[in-house]
């Protein structure tokens, strides 16, 4: 029977004390051999934001923690099949392309593995 290894577990309480959740979450699960990983933001794991206002920098934080997550569940990077792109603003497209490009070179071959979705942008 296969078991299922949860990755950074944390409850929302402490993580969004000015908002009214209580969820147990965690940021990756293995589960045999597939790795589950949360959406990664440009935000580390302490939970300071890094690089205000520059995408790249926030694409570089995410991609950081994607592969230490994949570490911690005993996988790598080179394992990735498939990544969802959320981006507010389509001029940051080429600057957080650029920079998971780096982190993923070589690894989306056949059939891509990429989705690019714009947000609709966000005020407050």
């Amino acid at each position: 029977m296969p078991t299922h290894t949860r990755i950074r577990m944390f409850n929302t309480k402490e993580t969004y004390p000015n908002q009214s959740l209580n969820n147990d979450l965690c940021q990756a699960v293995r589960a045999g051999n597939t790795v589950y990983v949360r959406g990664q933001v440009g935000t580390d794991f302490e939970g300071k934001l890094i690089g205000l206002g520059d995408p790249q920098a926030q694409a570089e934080q995410a991609m950081k923690n994607v592969k230490q997550l994949l570490e911690e569940a005993g996988s790598d990077l080179s394992h990735i099949v498939k990544t969802t792109t959320y981006i507010i603003d389509p001029r940051y497209r080429e600057p957080v392309y650029q920079e998971v490009g780096k982190w993923l070179k070589g690894v989306f071959r056949s059939p891509p593995g990429w989705s690019f979705l714009p947000s609709a942008s966000r005020s407050g």
